[in-house]
């Protein structure tokens, strides 16, 4: 699961904030609607990976 494509498909902004060596600092700004989309998606998501492994 790719957690920052989820928060764009949920219509949040992912932005690159700085990188150092091979370390990445994002930032995630979006609505409360978009964090509601959010978790959501993660919800769906995580559903999915359970039943994936039954």
């Amino acid at each position: 699961m790719d957690i920052l494509d989820l928060a764009r498909k949920s219509g949040m902004t992912v932005v690159l904030d700085a990188k150092i060596g091979r370390q990445e600092y994002r930032t995630v700004h979006g609505s409360v609607a978009a964090l509601e989309r959010f978790a959501e998606l993660l919800a769906a998501s995580m559903h999915d990976e359970l039943v994936e492994q039954d």
